[in-house]
């Protein structure tokens, strides 16, 4: 079965999706979308597609079967809206929206049209974490560090949805408990919005979880790191590497021994497996890996922090 898709919004990312679109046999990118009509002519002409600048143009089952919506978050709400309106299967960037209720509105709006709603929480899809599946169980103290220099790209929200919310998203997935308490911290540096912040996650089972972003620093770091009762993991998203670290011995007057088994991981395209994944979604009609529901908690725990840190400036 060949699918035809579409990539609304080519700038830096969306670029990246539309490339790896039109690398897959089975997906035929019928056009990119931008309201920068050079920009769209630029991209098509180099994947030899057509060029939209609106939309509106592809918003017909006749035209497309998926489309990636790759925009500024205050424009998700909308144009994801209006496809999934038509049952058209959408994957959409992070955050899934800047309001809780437009969020709850979208997984409406898939659910009454079957259309499929897949949120870009990329490092779901990182080989080091998909390869924690089964030895991460119940980790009760999770650090995260997500750093990087000031990007080359706009920034229409701050730290928490840009870079932390990936973090978030992943603890999520691990913790399997409520949340009880959230203390925050965070400052504006370059944009006028918070580019750095600090997160202290305590959950209601007793993990605790500490989260720090930053599109300010020198250098780049993409690592966490959970402690468990049977081990200690730690993951680099970047190099996707994942050590897994096991005491061993012990008893009597002698200490255990900890020892470090570095796993081997195939590293990846991470972006590529997600578009995959979505593309395998939209042909088979089973649930996306990262739902619409997952999005939404996401989002609420990234508010909560957003709140916190507000309190404070």
């Amino acid at each position: 079965m060949r699918i035809k898709v579409g990539v609304v919004g080519v700038g830096y990312l969306g670029k990246f999706h539309a490339e790896k679109y039109s690398s897959l046999p089975h997906v035929e990118l019928v056009g990119v979308v931008d309201t920068d009509k050079k920009r769209a002519d630029e991209i098509a002409a180099g994947l030899k597609t057509k060029a939209f600048y609106s939309y509106r143009d592809i918003l017909s089952k006749d035209t497309v079967d998926a489309v990636s919506i790759v925009v500024p978050t205050s424009l998700h709400y909308k144009i994801a809206k209006d496809f999934l309106s038509n049952g058209i299967d959408a994957l959409l960037e992070k955050p899934i929206t800047n309001i809780l209720q437009e969020a709850d509105e979208l997984i409406m709006e898939a659910k009454k049209n079957k259309a499929i709603l897949q949120v870009g929480h990329l490092e779901r899809f990182n080989a080091a974490v998909m390869a924690m599946n089964g030895i991460v169980n119940n980790p009760m103290f999770i650090e995260s560090y997500r750093l990087s220099p000031f990007p080359n790209r706009g920034a229409d929200v701050d730290v928490i949805l840009d870079m932390m919310i990936h973090d978030i998203d992943i603890i999520l997935n691990f913790v399997k408990s409520e949340i009880g308490s959230v203390d925050a911290v965070g400052i504006p540096v370059i944009t006028g919005k918070v580019d750095i912040a600090n997160a202290r996650i305590k959950f209601q089972n007793g993990c605790v979880s500490n989260i720090t972003a930053s599109r300010v620093s020198k250098e780049r770091v993409r690592k966490i790191q959970l402690f468990q009762d049977d081990a200690y993991i730690s993951i680099d998203y970047a190099n996707q590497n994942m050590a897994v670290c096991r005491k061993v011995g012990g008893g009597g007057r002698e200490f255990p021994q900890i020892v470090e088994k570095d796993m081997r991981i195939e590293k990846t395209d991470t972006l590529l497996e997600e578009i995959k994944a979505f593309v395998d979604c939209v042909i088979s009609r089973k649930l996306p890996l990262v739902s619409g529901e997952d999005g939404k908690r996401a989002l609420e725990v990234a508010q909560m922090i957003q709140k916190e840190v507000g309190s404070r400036m």
